[in-house]
């Protein structure tokens, strides 16, 4: 019987594993990737209520920050037996004619304990609020008022100018 799986024709092909693509997607070509969407202007953001701080986590973007390294996440809230609460807060920024603003801000909740190693995140929402805040949504009434503050006041000291030329719904709900 032949092997398919390590014959020299399977070793020469190539699998289609997920890319993120970045730069101007609709140029150039216009085959293989047009119309994908880049992740380029989108940030992270990790809000801990608990120790009343706000702060970029680049990992998450593969959902690796810090506190999610070593976690075993289930969608049943009752798997994590003492959770602490957390905010995955998807910032996209765009450039308008007079420069850079806040054009998407979504935020996901995930609760960990950390000492059983075990959380809950529900992963459908993370990535439709991640594709939400590419599209410009605001999607942050979920979040308690202690964590809407500290998400403002991390994106305006961050950069005030920026903040100043987002909408008045991100500065409304932020403010």
């Amino acid at each position: 019987m032949k092997d398919i799986f390590n014959s020299d024709q399977n070793k020469n092909k190539k699998g289609m594993g997920f890319t993120i693509l970045s730069g101007d997607s609709t140029s150039g070509h216009g085959g293989y990737g047009v119309g994908a969407l880049s992740l380029d202007h989108m940030t992270p953001v990790i809000v801990d209520p608990v120790d009343g701080d706000a702060y970029v986590d680049m990992g998450a973007m593969h959902a690796r920050s810090d506190i999610e390294k070593r976690i075993k996440f289930t969608p049943d809230r009752a798997n994590t037996p003492n959770p602490r609460l957390y905010w995955l807060v998807w910032v996209t920024i765009n450039r308008g004619a007079e420069g850079p603003y806040y054009y998407g801000v979504t935020a996901c909740e995930m609760q960990i304990d950390a000492e059983a190693r075990r959380g809950y995140k529900s992963l459908p929402e993370h990535v439709n609020r991640m594709d939400k805040s590419l599209k410009g949504k605001v999607i942050i009434d979920d979040m308690e008022e202690t964590s809407r503050k500290l998400l403002g006041q991390f994106l305006k000291n961050h950069d005030e100018a920026i903040f100043n030329r987002s909408s008045d719904e991100i500065k409304a709900l932020l403010n």
